[in-house]
């Protein structure tokens, strides 16, 4: 009888109708609470009925009745059920003191073993067996997204969170994961999620997604087997020739796809985590180095493995920053002037948040003054050592962290009303050379050191004693307007 090869998805629906049948045979032997209680009362007595049970048939059975209790439950109720979980089922406290006394009289590997498992509350355990349900790994997934939006207002619901995290991390690790390379031909029902879940560039409808997945474009996405035809993380690519400076090329819908046998460059222009219940756990790094190696093996040509990546926290650091002492030396006096000047205002503060939503960029007198002040200042921005540094930009933060270096800052990389109020255009070049990502990795770790390219570096470069700033009517003939009554210009 000839073998069949089955996919990770095919593995997985096999699995789930057979654990569907176990639980199915299951039932008959479950305590399982009557359907007459209220549905909050009957979904606490599930949860401590399933936490009790020891037969794997029985316990996927209540497993099961309880997840389709917890889909009837909404609004209060089922934050009640979360606190009922966070508050309910947390280590005993005496076993737990005594395993800790234990330890301190003798440190053991046998008494750390006992400490660990005496700290670890019967919470994670119930999570384990609600994992066993059919379609058990999204109902969790699910629950830990409604709890996002719950902790900040309930830190005591912290707990629950930090136990799906936790147990996420090892369900989710990289052993699990599927890379699928995604065009036309993919299911149109993971396309669509490609376009809703898109966080980075909005995809405009079909048309928009066809040109993306194009000849000259790639898309990958990493799938888990408990999460079938659901993409956990996904990365769009361009291959181009040479470093792409500005995004609004590569998402021109209009522009005829190039050979991708002709390209040098391989240009990671989007990542877009999907599953918000996932937040904080790890894909972007395995993502990026497996989608190197996979388009190396494709197109051995490509030398150069690149991102064009946004600024996020560009704007709103630069807007602190002019609203109270800056950081010695960040900024020169003519630079301040400029910004203010061109935005038409004394504040320093307002003169950021007018740049972020004006057109200044159309004139041509104004984009030419701010090129240098915003160039340098998002280099420095984006070069400050992140140990004991708050507010690190996220995009910076996640690439630095992964080993890649900071090659270019690009002057209006990204001229969308997303990206000018963000960071006023500027977009950056990050640069994954294979031979140098760890070393790069370490110390970025170790001692928050931004590894830089020699054009960068340059613009860093600021002299010692800093010109005096320019006149307002200097600024004034500099931007092509006339000073106005009151020596204030337009």
């Amino acid at each position: 009888m000839p073998s069949v090869a089955l996919s990770l998805s095919d593995s997985r629906a096999w699995l789930e109708r057979v654990w569907s049948g176990i639980a199915d045979r299951g039932r008959d032997y479950a305590d399982v609470p009557s359907t007459g209680l209220p549905p909050l009362d009957r979904a606490r007595r599930l949860a401590e009925s399933l936490l009790s049970e020891r037969g794997e048939a029985s316990g996927a059975a209540v497993a099961r009745e309880l997840h389709e209790s917890l889909v009837q439950l909404a609004g209060e109720d089922r934050i009640a059920f979360l606190r009922f979980l966070a508050d309910g089922f947390g280590p005993d406290p005496e076993r737990l003191r005594r395993a800790a006394e234990e330890w301190m009289a003798e440190p053991s590997p046998e008494a750390a073993a006992r400490l660990a498992e005496a700290a670890e509350p019967p919470r994670q355990e119930l999570l384990r067996r609600m994992n066993m349900a059919p379609g058990g790994t999204a109902a969790l997934v699910r629950m830990r997204e409604d709890l996002t939006g719950l902790t900040r207002g309930e830190p005591a619901l912290g707990v629950l969170d930090a136990d799906l995290r936790h147990l996420f991390a090892s369900w989710f690790n990289r052993g699990f994961l599927e890379l699928r390379r995604i065009d036309w031909q993919t299911p149109a029902a993971v396309l669509e999620k490609l376009i809703r879940y898109e966080a980075v560039h909005e995809i405009q409808g079909w048309e928009d997604l066809r040109r993306r997945l194009d000849a000259d474009r790639r898309c990958f996405a990493f799938f888990h087997p408990a999460l079938p035809g659901e993409p956990l993380i996904f990365v769009e690519v361009a291959l181009v020739q040479g470093l792409a400076t500005a995004v609004q090329p590569l998402l021109a819908r209009d522009a005829p796809p190039a050979d991708p046998a002709g390209a040098d460059t391989a240009i990671f222009y989007s990542i877009s985590n999907c599953q918000e219940g996932l937040r904080g756990i790890s894909f972007g790094n395995f993502l990026i180095k497996q989608v190197v190696e996979e388009l190396k093996a494709e197109l051995p040509q490509l030398a150069t493995f690149a991102t064009l990546s946004p600024v996020p926290g560009f704007r709103r650091w630069l807007e602190r920053e002019m609203a109270s002492p800056p950081e010695e030396g960040l900024f020169r006096p003519e630079e301040a002037a400029l910004l203010t000047a061109t935005a038409g205002t004394e504040d320093a503060a307002a003169a950021i948040r007018t740049l972020a939503e004006g057109a200044w960029w159309e004139e041509e007198a104004k984009r030419e003054a701010l090129r240098g002040p915003l160039l340098r200042l998002a280099a420095a921005y984006l070069t400050r050592p992140a140990a004991g540094k708050p507010g690190i930009d996220p995009v910076a933060r996640f690439h630095l962290g992964n080993g890649a270096r900071l090659e270019r800052v690009n002057w209006l990389g990204n001229t969308s009303a997303r990206g000018m109020r963000e960071s006023f255009g500027v977009m950056v070049n990050y640069l994954y050379d294979r031979e140098q990502i760890e070393a790069n990795h370490e110390r970025f770790v170790h001692s928050g050191h931004v590894a830089r390219s020699a054009a960068v570096e340059a613009l860093l470069q600021t002299p010692k004693a800093a010109a005096a700033a320019p006149s307002r009517s200097a600024l004034a003939r500099l931007l092509g307007g006339e000073e106005k009554a009151g020596g204030k210009p337009g």
